[in-house]
């Protein structure tokens, strides 16, 4: 699938054009307090020509054979861009945990760490992340890091998704 660059597009978002549209694939999750776990999962990344993007993301619990067997994490925010190559990433989960990502963008790649981390009071501790985002051969591939629940900061979730 051909990509091109909407004519409304803000200067600032031209490092992360890339991940605008719609998403889809599977992933693996595994983390020391939870049993490893397969999903799959869909993102959108829409504009509006300002200087951000709206991001949205579902993932469902799947059997091996890729059966899906219940809902998962739901994940909603924004994905600003402040000046070229730099990134702010204000993410909710359904989970009840909010973050602020900082990162950059650069080249197909996303490179985010976790500033502040909050929570409701019914969710799990979640203390920091750090997430990479790739534009491989037209993929979307990313991997997200986790500290949480007393644990140090450790792989979690990897995903492949194609463009829908």
């Amino acid at each position: 699938m051909v990509f091109q660059l909407p004519d409304n597009l803000h200067p600032n978002c031209g490092p992360i054009a890339w991940l605008l549209g719609t998403w889809r694939g599977n992933g693996h999750g595994d983390y020391p307090t939870i049993e490893k776990f397969q999903f799959k999962q869909e993102l959108i990344f829409t504009h509006d020509g300002r200087p951000f993007f709206h991001y949205m993301s579902h993932s469902w619990i799947t059997d091996e054979n890729g059966e899906v067997l219940r809902p998962g994490a739901i994940e909603t925010g924004f994905v600003r861009c402040p000046e070229q190559g730099k990134i702010e990433f204000l993410m909710t989960h359904n989970t009840g945990v909010s973050e602020i990502w900082h990162g950059e963008a650069a080249d197909g790649k996303v490179e985010l760490t976790t500033d502040a981390v909050m929570r409701t009071e019914s969710a799990k501790e979640v203390t920091a992340g750090k997430r990479l985002y790739g534009n491989v051969n037209g993929e979307l591939m990313y991997a997200y890091d986790m500290a949480a629940e007393g644990q140090g900061l450790q792989p979690h979730l990897w995903a492949r998704l194609q463009r829908a």
